[in-house]
């Protein structure tokens, strides 16, 4: 199974092309650490982090332009994807 199978329902979702200041306001005001990625189809593709987003942010290329899938794009071929713990059934 991988990490994208794995990830739960209840995180926060956004559109893949969401610009970087968009999606690190959403988790400013969210509170979260982290937002699953999903296509045009509305299927979950990935996650970002708000470290990945911050990385980005500070980098001498950064422009207010960059999407979420650009920074996906650019991601080391041997970086993970955010595992997120299983989700427990028990109240």
């Amino acid at each position: 199974m991988s990490a994208v199978d794995d990830m739960a329902a209840d995180g926060p979702r956004v559109s893949d092309d969401m610009t970087v200041e968009v999606a690190l306001s959403v988790m400013a005001s969210a509170g979260v650490e982290y937002l699953l990625l999903c296509d045009g189809d509305d299927q979950c593709t990935g996650s970002i982090t708000l470290a990945e987003l911050t990385v980005q942010r500070g980098s001498s290329t950064y422009t207010d332009q960059i999407r979420l899938r650009d920074v996906l794009k650019d991601r080391l071929p041997d970086q993970p994807v955010l595992q997120l713990p299983a989700r427990s059934s028990s109240l």
